[in-house]
């Protein structure tokens, strides 16, 4: 299936991808980055699956979620009647749990459904035995409980049952997983589980702030980033899934499993603008005890609880998305330099500090280690933003983040009086920004570059004006935004960076979608150089992209017409947020940042200490 028939639901330890077929692709327990025992989605069904949908192939479709949550409604209508089926993931107790409730709605219709249990992303087949009203599946350390509610028969090492629902009729099925060595978990009551869910949820989404039209998409987006964030560390993955393509049938696959620090701020303004302090302030902690050691050994990305050697290993046994091949688990990026993160993590503490979130001493002695590590690095080139596997470069955008780093620095001492030498930084601050509009800037063609010394430019070059480095109408600014328009805008979209000639600078074959983080980028400039009509048309196109459940991806392939890259993608949906709040107030997040020296009494940060 195309990645637009799938939606999510999860715990906040975990989530599944399920098909508008009825079937479950992906499901990795017990954490977002724990081995699958689903793992169709990147080979085939006897990788792991459970579909529950009508016999009778000849049905229609139709899909939901409950208003303001993320219990997923499926209805298969045929010629004998329609069923409903309800797919919800509990909030996470002691064990992960799968409840799906097949309803009756209309007739009678006849159901199968079909478990394949494959752990290991598909590789291990389990033992599976019957166990009081269910099955037991147990291999090495997982062990899986089903609680069926229609009698299974064994095909080979397929579980099935066949069964008839009428109108008014449940049928429930509840899967656990729990380790091996403990005893078999007490099965909750699946209808009782799915209104209580709903009601968390609910009650949840009642906390956002008012964003104008665009509530609907903001919400889904907020639910689908609470739905990926770990609940016990407060970190937040940049997708439940990996090596979900860039390119349908390329090389560009990756695992996204994994919390990256270069979204911590827009991960803080999301959060803060709509009204989830508590989230917010769980990240801001989740990072400043994952960035704490040694400065020089600051990865651009960590595990869900910090973890930092995040091996990247090939799993050949499995066909890949669409044939696109390797299959990885594990992320090389994690031992890249990318000098941008400094800036991040600095932006990031700076703008907590200035919504009131409590500080401590400890958070500020490592923020201080790391500028002075940083006082003696940002001159050395590194892998960039786009984390390119070719050779180290001077990207422009990390010097900038570079910059935002040493101004945050001064701010803070400043602004809230905290230890430091202010003039020593501002003296950094100052040389940074030399040398960026020295050997960043190519004035025969009125733009900045990608890096040091080239003619192309990359959209991280949007960063320019919404940090606050100089101003949205500063005539480079200007002339660096028309160059983007000209040189990187395809079908309405933003590339990253120009493909021609790309392989000498990132290092793999040129060809991937079009990553959906800068044209939402490109809106928020649009809007601080007062072209509105632009940045709506702009966001109205972004919005249009979205699956029918209102999920995006990590990319969209404007030739194909499709969703590509990891789904969903964290990063798209807090560009989504954070976009909105921009065009709904003068004062949201976009115009927040990028006004680097004011106090914290704009309208945005004072709706949320109301």
């Amino acid at each position: 299936m195309h990645l637009e028939d799938y939606a999510l639901i999860g715990d906040t330890h975990t989530a599944a991808l399920i098909g508008r077929n009825g079937s479950i692709d992906w499901l990795c327990l017990p954490r977002f980055d724990s081995n699958a025992c689903f793992a169709a989605l990147l080979g085939n069904e006897q990788n792991g699956r459970w579909i529950i949908a009508p016999a009778d192939q000849e049905h229609r479709v139709t899909r939901r979620y409950r208003s303001d949550t993320l219990i997923l409604e499926t209805d298969f209508t045929t010629k004998d009647g329609t069923v409903r089926v309800v797919d919800c993931m509990p909030l996470q107790q002691n064990h992960p749990t799968i409840v799906r409730l097949v309803i009756g709605v209309h007739g009678s219709v006849r159901v199968h459904m079909q478990l394949i249990l494959r752990f290991d992303y598909g590789s291990v087949v389990p033992w599976v035995t019957k166990h009081a009203d269910g099955l037991q599946a147990i291999a090495g350390p997982d062990s899986v409980y089903v609680i069926t509610g229609a009698p299974t028969y064994r095909k080979h090492t397929t579980r099935m049952a066949d069964f008839d629902v009428e109108v008014g009729q449940q049928v429930s099925f509840v899967l656990l997983w729990h380790p091996s060595h403990e005893p078999v978990p007490s099965a909750p009551d699946a209808a009782h589980v799915i209104e209580e869910t709903t009601k968390w949820w609910r009650q949840w989404t009642s906390r956002c702030h008012p964003v104008g039209e665009h509530r609907e998409a903001v919400v889904r987006s907020l639910i689908t980033l609470k739905a990926l964030t770990n609940a016990p560390t407060g970190g937040i993955v940049a997708a439940p899934t990996t090596s979900l393509p860039e390119r349908l049938g390329g090389v560009r696959n990756w695992d996204y499993r994994y919390c990256w620090i270069r979204d911590a701020t827009y991960t803080l303004y999301a959060l803060l603008t709509a009204g989830y302090k508590e989230e917010a302030s769980n990240w801001r902690d989740w990072l400043i005890r994952t960035v704490a050691g040694d400065p020089s050994q600051l990865q651009i990305m960590y595990g869900i609880a910090g973890e930092r050697r995040l091996t990247e290993l090939e799993l050949p046994w499995l066909s890949g998305y669409e044939k696109s091949t390797p299959v990885r688990t594990g992320n090389d990026a994690w031992h890249q330099l990318q000098l941008d993160v400094f800036g991040e993590v600095m932006d990031t503490l700076h703008q907590a500090r200035r919504t009131g979130m409590e500080t401590n001493e400890r958070g500020w002695a490592i923020q201080t280690t790391m500028m002075e590590y940083l006082e003696s690095k940002w001159k050395e080139p590194d892998e960039g933003i786009w984390e390119v596997r070719g050779p180290r470069r001077h990207f422009t955008h990390s010097k900038v983040m570079a910059w935002v780093a040493m101004d945050r620095m001064v701010q803070d001492i400043e602004m809230f009086r905290l230890p430091g030498d202010a003039a020593r930084w501002k003296r950094v601050r100052e040389e940074i920004h030399q040398d960026v509009c020295g050997k960043g800037f190519d004035p025969s063609r009125n733009t900045f570059t990608q890096y040091y010394g080239s003619r192309q430019v990359d959209a991280g070059l949007l960063m320019i004006p919404l940090v606050g480095f100089l101003s949205p109408h500063d005539p480079r600014v200007q002339g660096t935004v028309q160059t983007i328009e000209k040189e990187l805008f395809r079908d309405g979209l933003v590339q990253r960076y120009s493909h021609q000639g790309s392989q000498s600078v990132d290092g793999l074959p040129a060809g991937e979608g079009t990553f959906l983080a800068c044209s939402f980028w490109l809106v928020n400039t649009y809007v601080l150089q007062d072209r509105h009509t632009e940045a709506e048309k702009l966001f109205q196109r972004l919005l249009a992209l979205r699956n029918d459940l209102g999920l995006l991806s990590e990319e969209y392939d404007t030739g194909a017409k499709r969703l590509v890259g990891n789904f969903p993608q964290a990063l798209s949906h807090l560009s989504l947020v954070n976009t909105a709040y921009t065009l709904a107030s003068a004062s949201g997040p976009s115009q927040h940042r990028q006004r680097t020296g004011q106090p914290a009494s704009l309208e945005s940060w004072s709706r949320i200490e109301r």
